[in-house]
């Protein structure tokens, strides 16, 4: 198997659209501890972010559409504080939900929705409504 070092191994990678790609860059790692992978210019950027990943695109023209992205951190309230503390806009205070999650959800400096995760129970998917699949 080849080694190809130019995009993360990680099995799913969002893209998210940017006007200002190194802005955003900066501000993702400075404000939710994000590192920068690979900078390409002011167009585009990869973050690590855990064991995953992000890549940060300039609009290219057309429906560029607000994204939705999930992300495990160890302790929602340190994450969620850190995040206040540099100045993002917190949508919904951290809480904990039946499905076994502590979560909480900020909105980043072009209006994406990123929620962050903690677990914190192993719930049964039918003890909240869901229908268990192949886990």
């Amino acid at each position: 198997m080849l080694a190809n070092r130019s995009i993360p191994r990680c099995t799913v990678i969002p893209q998210l659209v940017y006007p200002d790609v190194e802005k955003a860059a900066k501000w993702l790692c400075d404000v939710f501890g994000f590192t920068l992978r690979i900078g390409m210019g002011s167009h585009r950027a990869q973050l690590n972010v855990g064991d995953g990943a992000v890549v940060l695109m300039e609009p290219r023209g057309g429906n560029e559409s607000c994204g939705y992205v999930m992300v495990r951190v160890e302790d929602v309230h340190r994450h969620c504080e850190q995040a206040r503390q540099r100045g993002a806009r917190i949508v919904r205070e951290p809480a904990d939900h039946p499905y076994g999650e502590r979560q909480y959800n900020v909105e980043d400096l072009a209006g994406h929705v990123w929620t962050f995760t903690q677990s914190i129970a192993d719930a049964d998917p039918r003890d909240w409504g869901g229908e268990p699949g192949q886990l």
